[in-house]
């Protein structure tokens, strides 16, 4: 049962995105902005969560702030058909609780269709500091495609001008091995926007290869772009990444499991799913929730 409880702060951002003071809920007759205690047991996680990489030290980080000081920033739910509520906003927040063994929490419910729910929880996802840019990249690719949102639609709702928007997207083009790079900071966003000029894929793994090797900076990295375009002639190769499907991880989760990398051992597991469904059973499965 939710129980009303008293208004706390919100972060700015936060509060602006969800115009709190705007909507209204069957659970707040006085007003709008009140909030209400939910049991975790009746909160479900967003199935249109972007965030699929949750850091394990940040995360303990939190559990002890609100073991300290508490929840300082409720989380943001939507009621289901089921009698339960999905989280909007706040998935750390609520893992956290859980972890602390905490039964409540404040939470602010807001009515949301499917849209809209995948919507706001991309949009408040992007306004994060610690995204990385390919993150940033796939979550714009999502505002595009699942939203429907025009490149000049989603720079005006982001406050971002539509050359930043193009050049995040552009970063998806890279081989996944770059992208990868790019997540794990091997190299920065300049580095893969200079690469992405390069036509061929081989020749930017090749280039990607050398840019590890001689720690190249991304004036250097631009200047042996231009030199390899203007020459025609390819990079030297290097050793080529390799490829191999991992048959106990591919039977374990029941779907093709590819591990990728290079001579050095750096690379990346990639995991086929054919639907959102799927994607959450191996989640499930990943996360020992099964």
């Amino acid at each position: 049962m939710a129980k009303a409880i008293k208004k706390q702060a919100l972060g700015r951002g936060l509060s602006a995105l969800l115009n709190d003071e705007g909507s209204s809920h069957s659970h707040a007759s006085k007003s709008a902005a009140q909030f209400v205690a939910l049991s975790l047991d009746q909160i479900k996680v967003n199935p249109y969560q972007p965030r699929t990489r949750f850091s394990e030290s940040a995360l303990k980080e939190l559990e002890s702030s609100i073991k300290a000081l508490g929840l300082i920033q409720p989380i943001t739910v939507r009621e289901t058909k089921d009698g339960y509520y999905e989280l909007v906003s706040g998935e750390r927040r609520y893992r956290a609780s859980k972890n602390i063994g905490l039964k409540e929490i404040p939470a602010y419910i807001r009515s949301a269709n499917d849209q809209e729910l995948l919507e706001m929880a991309l949009v408040e996802n992007i306004q994060r500091q610690d995204l990385d840019p390919i993150e940033i990249a796939l979550t714009y690719q999502r505002l595009l495609e699942d939203v429907s949102l025009s490149i000049t639609e989603l720079g005006d709702r982001l406050g971002k001008d539509r050359t930043t928007v193009t050049n995040y997207l552009r970063l998806l083009k890279l081989d996944p091995l770059i992208q990868s790079g790019i997540r794990d900071g091997f190299i920065s966003m300049g580095h893969g926007r200079s690469l992405i000029n390069i036509e061929h894929t081989e020749d930017q793994l090749a280039l990607y290869e050398e840019i590890l090797d001689k720690k190249l900076s991304v004036r250097e990295t631009e200047e042996r772009v231009k030199a390899l375009k203007s020459s025609g002639q390819k990079t030297v190769k290097t050793s080529k990444p390799s490829q191999q499907n991992d048959t106990e991880l591919s039977q374990k989760l029941d779907t093709t499991v590819l591990i990728k990398s290079n001579a050095k051992g750096a690379g990346m597991v990639q995991i086929k799913f054919k639907n959102q469904k799927e994607f959450e059973a191996l989640r499930k499965k990943l996360l020992g929730e099964n």
